[in-house]
């Protein structure tokens, strides 16, 4: 693979990111912590494999931006034309969603807690009006808020790609081929989210998703953002990942296994100072080791084109805007009707499934005023499809 080859695989993971994203939130309606709404049969029997989801889904998501940023940037004409063409692609949607998109999880959660008793165009109104009344921030930006990040971390490195540009350039070196060779590509990137695990993360326990508040976040998203964008062309990176990423796969089931036993005696380990310690350690390596674990698959298995790579790489936005109000409104359809748990979870499933295929297909791409409020670009003639990330 060299810095001009097109990253099919790349465009596949973010697809399966997101996707994984919207089964995760499925997945939070059923779960017993805090989320905007509940099923009745909410319980912890999917816990263990969400929290193996966890710890790598999202950075996943934003070392990915960070790539497509790097080609995107690279291609343009100049950086200001550049900023100015990602900042409306990501603030338009951005704003749409908050203002029309995201209220309806708003008004069943404050609905839920016995908050207002409003129908729901009244409680719109009160949500545009920025009432503080209520025990949620309104308007919000709730399940966006990656999309607030993505643009201030894009619009922060803008100015720094020359700096970037020159140590990109130096990870190509051969003492870096060296310092990642034989499986330790696997671990050396983790030791700088290890060391986070016990400072900023310690220092802001809990991501607020409010972008001024939330520096524990900022610290591990931005770095894995950074990563991206640097390892992007770099091709001694993705020759040893091709090499190494099998082996590589043991150890994260390994780590897996062992941060699930973990996990499920939490009370108990949190009363023994060095296995918390460990415990504590082993899960941003387990998060880094699987990511780097399958991005190497993605470039073995997945790195070709198809039609319906194309078609994703433009509906999967769109799919990530509608996601999560269609949960809400659906899993609160769902759970009026009385359904056992298999019966509801399909419905929900299918329901949240349907919702994003059929208002992307039948309305949105149909539709060019819609568009930009869902950050697909408007179709011209003779323009061709939306390509995978890719250099020039």
């Amino acid at each position: 693979m060299t810095a001009n080859t097109r990253r099919y695989d790349l465009d596949w993971l973010r697809v399966i990111a997101f996707g994984l994203l919207i089964f995760y939130h499925i997945g939070m309606y059923y779960v017993t912590w805090g989320w905007h709404v509940k099923s009745p049969h909410a319980g912890p029997a999917g816990e263990p494999l969400m929290v193996l989801l966890n710890p790598w889904r999202l950075s996943l998501l934003f070392l990915i931006s960070g790539v497509a940023i790097r080609f995107a940037v690279d291609k343009a004409s100049s950086p200001l034309k550049f900023a100015g063409r990602r900042f409306s692609r990501l603030f338009v949607p951005l704003v749409f969603g908050m203002l029309v998109i995201v209220t309806p999880q708003s008004y069943f959660e404050l609905l839920a807690k016995g908050e207002i008793d409003a129908g729901y165009l009244a409680f719109w109104g009160r949500y545009l009006s920025f009432e503080d009344s209520f025990s949620v921030t309104v308007p919000t930006w709730n399940h966006l808020w990656y999309v607030v990040y993505l643009l201030a971390y894009t619009l922060i490195i803008i100015p720094l790609m020359p700096l970037l540009r020159r140590l990109a350039t130096w990870l190509e070196s051969e003492r870096f081929e060296k310092l990642i060779g034989g499986g330790r590509l696997f671990i050396i990137p983790a030791l700088l989210f290890i060391g986070y695990r016990f400072t900023t993360d310690m220092a802001f326990p809990r991501e607020t998703h409010d972008l001024v508040n939330d520096w524990g976040a900022h610290a591990r998203y931005g770095s894995y953002f950074l990563i991206g964008l640097l390892i992007a062309k770099n091709e001694i990176f993705w020759r040893v990942l091709a090499n190494t990423w099998r082996m590589a796969a043991v150890f994260v089931v390994g780590l897996a296994v062992v941060l699930s036993g973990l996990w499920a005696n939490w009370d108990w380990v949190s009363e023994q100072p060095l296995l918390l310690a460990v415990g504590r350690a082993l899960r941003p390596l387990y998060a880094w080791a699987m990511i780097a674990t399958l991005m190497g698959a993605a470039q073995a298995y997945l790195n070709r084109p198809s039609p319906r790579l194309t078609y994703l790489t433009t509906a999967i936005f769109p799919y990530y805007i509608l996601h999560q109000s269609l949960i809400v409104v659906v899993g609160v359809g769902a759970s009026s009707l009385g359904l056992a748990v298999g019966p509801e979870f399909l419905l929900v499933l299918f329901g949240t499934t349907a919702g994003c295929i059929g208002l992307y297909e039948l309305v949105i791409r149909r539709v060019p005023l819609l568009r930009p409020l869902f950050g697909v670009p408007v179709a011209r003639k003779n323009t061709p499809s939306p390509r995978p990330i890719a250099a020039e």
